[in-house]
């Protein structure tokens, strides 16, 4: 908020400054983070600043959040690593050019769906199953880390034979190595507790090029990244097709996908706190032109990310001005810093993404899935174990399947509640969980909460029927309250037509009140009317079984 008396001049100014400071701050931030992402997706240290260079640049342009930072992010990172590895043959030159080309479809992808408005497609995606992908993830980016922490040599192509292979190298631990990778992990926690949105993995990135090269612990078996080369990306196209890839469209829709929701994810958490919109369609065009001038620069897909957008936030940032003052910052350093970066150990890069990927592993959050719906809990460890399992692309695929299952499961089995008058009122409520609720002698009132669809009404059907044949005394009324069934389709009407008929061949009567507008006009369409008695919006309950009791049946 402005200060009293603040001129215009003034406060442009601070706004500024504030956008300066954030941008010199998360360029500093992204340097360590963005050389740890990119040596994860088997790609050279100095393609995760292009990344963060050129995505920062474009989303400054087409992005709706004041707060969102694009860059390359863990779980993509692993993603990409994994899966363009057997795409480019051993051939370090074609890798990068895969990666690339991955990049242009996502940006392609994105273009299209904003152009098509899909993005309420990412609403299939729960977030009980990002839950377990983001743990899997998690766990498997970790595993991979772990050989250059330990200064072991690795190896496997999926995560239990990477494990396996850990397990046999253990006793081969170079202890200097292992000795550089804790200290530089006790820092950054010790940092990510006491200077949160701080810069510290930079801090930590020059004591250790420090050590190293006063100590000299490469003859102690402390891999660097080696000499990075200075400059800025040369711009134009991957130098190769799609058709010329096996499986590049499957990886750049995961990574769209994954992608997508984690920008939205994140845009949605910072704006919430700051009391602004973001606008989900536009920040698949925002992300689209991220990715494509990411590509045009030798890149791989990049993201939002919460954890390089909270620290954007808490260094002050304003708008998307930051982003700009982190690419000029981050230009700068590739024209005349790189030469700096020579002697940084690996063992410090691995640090950065165990601590970085550390917030995917929510377990205080996994425990109270489990303590709130079993169900939910299940599906979100299926999605853990198929990325550890299967891979993290197959792991994104999986994740997508299982929620539109869980989707369609909870259509599928929509509960049928027995009702039962609230005591001194004319209203009605679940009897399972009002035991004090009051029995209609005679009459049994049943709910159903949820649509009434061609794949759900034979469950509920057999729900009603059931409920009919397990009251403690003989029905003579069934009435079916339609409140909680928004949509009912035709197969939902002939249902309906068949409990008619069910019924009436055990003398019971069937009534139906409270049904939504366009579930009464199929139902008249259907002729039920004819055999159930009128179907208005101004028969309730209550007034349901005033007249069955009036009519003198029950």
């Amino acid at each position: 908020m402005r200060a009293r008396g603040e001129t215009d001049d003034g406060w442009k100014w601070k706004l500024i400054w504030a956008d300066g400071l954030a941008g010199v701050t998360l360029a500093a931030y992204a340097v360590p983070v963005a050389l740890a992402y990119a040596t994860l997706a088997g790609l050279p240290p100095v393609v995760g600043i292009y990344g963060y260079m050129l995505g920062g640049l474009a989303y400054a342009l087409l992005g709706s959040s004041r707060h969102l930072a694009i860059g390359p992010t863990s779980a993509i990172s692993l993603l990409v690593g994994a899966s363009i590895a057997p795409m480019a043959a051993g051939d370090p030159a074609r890798l990068v050019q895969v990666a690339s080309l991955v990049a242009l479809l996502v940006a392609g992808l994105a273009v299209t769906a904003w152009a098509l408005r899909l993005s309420t497609l990412t609403s299939f995606v729960s977030d009980t199953i990002l839950l377990g992908f983001k743990a899997g993830a998690g766990i498997s980016i970790a595993v991979t880390q772990l050989p250059s922490a330990l200064g072991v040599p690795g190896g496997g192509d999926h995560f239990v034979e990477r494990v396996a292979t850990l397990g046999h190298q253990l006793g081969g631990t170079n202890p200097v190595v292992l000795a550089v990778a804790t200290g530089a992990l006790a820092l950054l926690l010790l940092g990510d507790h006491l200077l949160p949105g701080r810069p510290v993995a930079l801090v930590v990135v020059v004591l250790s090029i420090v050590a190293t090269t006063v100590l000299g612990l490469h003859d102690r078996g402390v891999a660097t990244v080696g000499a990075i080369p200075a400059g800025l990306p040369t711009i134009g196209l991957p130098g190769i097709r799609a058709r010329d890839v096996d499986g590049v469209e499957a990886l750049a829709a995961a990574c769209l996908l994954l992608a997508y929701v984690e920008s939205v994810s994140a845009a949605r958490a910072l704006a919430s706190k700051h009391g602004y919109e973001v606008d989900v369609r536009r920040e698949l065009l925002a992300l689209g032109g991220a990715n494509l001038l990411v590509a045009l620069g030798h890149g791989y897909p990049v993201a939002g990310g919460l954890s390089q957008s909270a620290v954007n936030e808490k260094a002050g940032a304003r708008s998307r001005m930051a982003l700009v003052v982190a690419s000029v910052t981050l230009g700068v350093s590739l024209l005349f810093l790189t030469g700096l970066l020579r002697n940084l150990p690996k063992a410090v890069l691995a640090a950065i993404v165990l601590v970085a990927v550390k917030g995917l592993i929510d377990l205080r959050e996994i425990g109270r899935l489990r303590r709130v719906s079993r169900l939910e809990f299940r599906v979100a460890i299926i999605a853990l174990v198929g990325v550890l399992v299967l891979g993290i692309l197959k792991g994104v695929l999986l994740a997508v399947v299982a929620s539109i299952l869980l989707l369609l499961h909870r259509a599928a089995v929509p509960h049928v509640a027995v009702l039962g008058r609230i005591p001194h009122t004319t209203r009605f409520s679940d009897l399972g969980r009002n035991p004090d609720n009051e029995r209609t002698p005679g009459v049994c009132i049943c709910r159903v909460e949820g649509p009434l669809l061609y794949f759900n009404v034979d469950h509920v059907l057999r729900e009603m029927l059931k409920h009919v044949d397990t009251q403690p005394e003989a029905v003579r009324l069934v009435v079916c309250d339609l409140s909680t069934s928004p949509y009912a389709d035709l197969a939902g009407a002939r249902m309906l037509t068949r409990l008619s008929s069910e019924l009436t061949t055990r003398s019971v009567v069937l009534r139906l009140a409270e049904g939504h507008s366009t579930v009464r006009d199929i139902l008249r369409a259907e002729g039920l009317d004819a055999r159930v008695g009128p179907i208005s919006r101004r028969i309730s309950v209550a007034d349901a079984i005033e007249a069955f009791e009036r009519a003198g049946v029950a």
